[in-house]
């Protein structure tokens, strides 16, 4: 019933991840975490990092045993039992179909913040269409388009007169934590590669290393475009801005650019949806085939080799909440989802041995969940019980 071609290499799973990531990350969580922690920023973004760490290595060992479709969800199912791995998969369908309202509404908020709803749903539409066709090419445009987009903003804000490196901080109290979490939603795109493991070839030796070097390059990435937009905007305004990196080049005397950066946004906010719609629809395949969703969204194009029905029936209620959510309450949701799926995974990895890391990830995705903004917590909870009592009415 798969029917899925094993046709994504080393550097097309690494693009998977870096499109995932660096288009969550740079241009829509870095003023929800600047409002929590202020200065004190940077910290939280290596707590996240450090997490991000512990769950990567655990997932990629995973990946390694099971490559298949649906990534925790599996891994969990075999692992822990099908309870787990259902609670697995359902917090990362929800979660993650929350992510990519989050980067449908970044597209509308630096395209056209009028009608960023309405831009946040051609998105979407566009997007789901694409991914009949695949991956690759679009993946690879994207990504490097955002990296030199990325690397002008650094080095033109680093170089303009209103630097004030004081602005940078390594303080921040307990919303240190807080953004922590929120920081976190930024680099759960690595998973995205085990996620595609029905695609991926050698997907033993291959998933590891694209996983490893994605969250790498991610995470250096991070830490200079943090340290430019704390540098040049001060906390206060980062915090309260909607287009942090736009603001940037305005206040280093480079307005004309601003149309430049807001593209670059775009592309990123696209890239990252392209990979998560990807990832969700997979994981819906995977439970479809296990009949813990309709089965007939376990259906496979005959010509293009994509989960057709599950990608359109993602992009069909993404489209909706897209239309009426809210960026900063959307990125809170999804990151306690997230967290969830992701202490499922240590807690998977624990039963392989070499413990540490899976322990430390387990305590690492609690703790910042339940650091997240109460009504993220609450909300994700109350989705979390409601999976629970489909799981057992069916």
């Amino acid at each position: 019933m798969s029917g899925l071609v094993r046709g994504l290499g080393l550097g097309d799973a690494v693009l998977v991840g870096l499109g995932a990531m660096i288009g969550a990350g740079v241009f829509s969580v870095f003023a929800p975490a600047a409002a929590a922690a202020g200065s004190g920023l940077l910290v939280g973004l290596a707590i996240a990092a450090v997490v991000a760490y512990c769950n990567a290595t655990s997932s990629a060992r995973l990946a390694a045993l099971y490559p298949e479709s649906g990534g925790t969800y599996v891994y969990g199912r075999e692992r822990l039992g099908p309870f787990w791995g259902y609670l697995a998969g359902w917090a990362f369908v929800v979660g993650k179909t929350a992510s990519c309202a989050a980067m449908a509404l970044t597209v509308g908020l630096y395209v056209w913040p009028e009608r960023a709803h309405l831009v946040a749903v051609v998105a979407v539409v566009v997007l789901t269409a694409l991914n009949y066709v695949g991956v690759k090419k679009a993946a690879r445009v994207i990504v490097a388009a955002v990296l030199v987009v990325l690397a002008g903003v650094v080095v033109l804000g680093l170089r303009s007169s209103g630097v004030e490196l004081g602005n940078v901080g390594f303080s921040g109290g307990f919303g240190v934590l807080e953004a922590a979490g929120l920081l976190f939603f930024a680099f759960a795109g690595y998973a995205r590669v085990a996620t595609l493991g029905e695609e991926v070839r050698d997907p033993a030796r291959t998933i590891p290393r694209a996983i490893s070097l994605a969250l790498v390059i991610t995470l250096v990435v991070y830490s200079v475009v943090a340290v430019t937009v704390l540098s040049v905007l001060g906390p206060s305004r980062l915090a309260e801005s909607t287009a942090p990196l736009v603001d940037v080049v305005v206040v280093a005397g480079f307005p004309g650019l601003a149309p430049v950066v807001t593209v670059g946004a775009a592309l990123a906010a696209l890239g990252a949806l392209l990979a998560l719609v990807l990832g969700v629809s997979r994981t819906v395949l995977a439970m479809a085939r296990d009949r813990r969703l309709p089965v007939a969204l376990a259906a496979v194009h005959p010509r293009f080799g994509v989960p057709h029905r599950a990608e359109l029936v993602v992009g069909a209620v993404v489209a909706v909440a897209a239309g009426v959510a809210d960026l900063r309450g959307v990125i809170g949701f999804s990151s306690f989802g997230v967290l969830l799926y992701y202490a499922i995974a240590n807690a998977s990895a624990f039963t392989l041995g070499r413990r540490v890391v899976p322990v430390v990830g387990f305590l690492g995705c609690v703790v910042l969940a339940v650091t997240l903004p109460v009504a993220s917590v609450l909300s994700g909870a109350a989705v979390v019980v409601v999976g629970g009592v489909l799981y057992a009415v069916r």
